[in-house]
Formats: structure tokens, C-alpha cells, sequence
């Protein structure tokens, strides 16, 4: 009697757990959902770095000179990219491209250019064109200025922006008789009038090769 009771027992206890299902481990789930959100997330362009020595250069208006330091990036081909300086004749030399001109072309026209030289041997090619070093444009500052030497004109800049990047005066400097020489021009610069917004014409942008005197 007492056998058939304790079988009786075990047999319902067996169907009751048949009955409930197993719980998925959530942690796995959990685990491999928030790895695919943070990957879908990822910038593109996380890894890419601005150019060296100035601000950002517009690659739609910054025109490209000699000695220029270009970074070239060929989408999905790393063999193809690369950073190329632009020779003092104004060209560059590509892999499956050769030389091309690069000098007095935007970055944007320069890429759709090795762009148009890649489909002969690639399908629908993306190229991409920075400048990581301008060298070809300069502006340069010296006299009683903190920080004076050649600095490099990547974007439009004033008189009143370049003081700025020379990190202001010395004690004992004249900002009433600044000059910026432009080959045999000499044009004047008042910084106390600019500041105070009288005169804002002498705010001049700088051109390549513009020397600002500080006395």
C-alpha cells in the first residue's frame, strides 16, 4: 500500500513539472543586444584626425598649394590611401592613378578628380581628401607679440583673429602702430579702434605671405 502511494506521488510530481517551461537565460540576450546597439552607434568617422598646426580646413573652399600634406582615403582600400605631399610642381603621384594635379584645386575637386581616375580599374570609388598640414600658406607676426613666427593660413583670417593666435602683446607694445606689410604695401592696423568697432575696414583678412609688425 505504502509503495503505491509513494509511486502514485512521484508520478504527479513529474507531470506538474512537465508542464512548467524552461526560462531562457536573459543574461546572453541582454549581453548580445547592448554589443549590437553600441556598434550601430559607432561614428563613422571616429578614428579620423583634423589637420596639424591649424584649425579645419573647408574642403570646398580651402584652395590646395605646394607642399600642402594631404590625407587621401580610398573607401575599403587601405593599399590606396594614404598621406601624399603635394610636390612643389603642384602634382601629386597615385597608386593606379599616377601623377595628378592637386595644386589650385579645392580637396572636394581633387577627390571627385582621383575619383574619375580610379573607374578605370574600380567600380564607383569613394574618395576622400583632407589636408593634414598646410604648408603652402602663411601669414607671419613678429615684434612685441608673445608668440610671434609663421602661422599657417587653412582658414579666412583677420588681423584682429591673428593677434589672437600669437597669444596678445607684450608689456611694452604700441597697438596704436601696428602694420601689416603686403609685399610693397604698408597698411595700418589700430588695435584699440578695431576692439572698440571704429574703423573696422583696417580688420583686414590676411593674405599668403602678409606680415603683421608689432612695435
Amino acid at each position: 500500500m505504502w509503495i503505491t502511494i509513494v509511486v502514485t506521488a512521484l508520478l504527479a510530481a513529474e507531470a506538474l513539472a512537465a508542464q512548467v517551461p524552461a526560462a531562457a537565460p536573459p543574461a546572453a540576450a541582454d549581453t548580445a543586444g547592448t554589443a549590437t546597439a553600441t556598434n550601430a552607434k559607432a561614428p563613422k568617422d571616429a578614428g579620423a584626425k583634423g589637420p596639424v598646426g591649424g584649425a579645419p580646413v573647408d574642403p570646398k573652399a580651402y584652395v590646395i598649394g605646394p607642399e600642402d600634406m594631404l590625407s587621401i582615403r580610398v573607401w575599403r582600400e587601405p593599399e590606396l590611401s594614404g598621406q601624399f605631399p603635394v610636390r612643389p610642381d603642384g602634382k601629386i603621384s597615385l597608386p593606379l592613378v599616377g601623377e595628378i594635379q592637386a595644386s589650385g584645386l579645392t580637396p572636394e575637386s581633387l577627390g571627385a578628380n582621383i575619383a574619375t581616375g580610379l573607374e578605370k580599374v574600380m567600380t564607383h570609388p569613394e574618395v576622400t581628401v583632407g589636408v593634414d598640414r598646410v604648408n603652402s600658406k602663411k601669414y607671419f607676426i613678429q615684434g612685441e607679440i608673445n608668440k610671434p613666427g609663421a602661422y599657417p593660413l587653412a582658414i579666412p583670417t583677420t588681423v584682429l583673429e591673428a593677434l589672437v593666435n600669437a597669444g596678445g602683446f607684450r608689456d611694452f607694445a604700441n597697438t596704436k602702430k601696428i602694420i601689416v606689410l603686403r609685399g610693397t604695401q604698408r597698411l595700418k592696423f589700430n588695435y584699440h579702434e578695431v576692439t572698440k568697432g571704429k574703423k573696422m575696414d583696417q580688420n583686414i583678412l590676411l593674405q599668403n605671405g602678409d606680415q603683421i609688425i608689432v612695435p
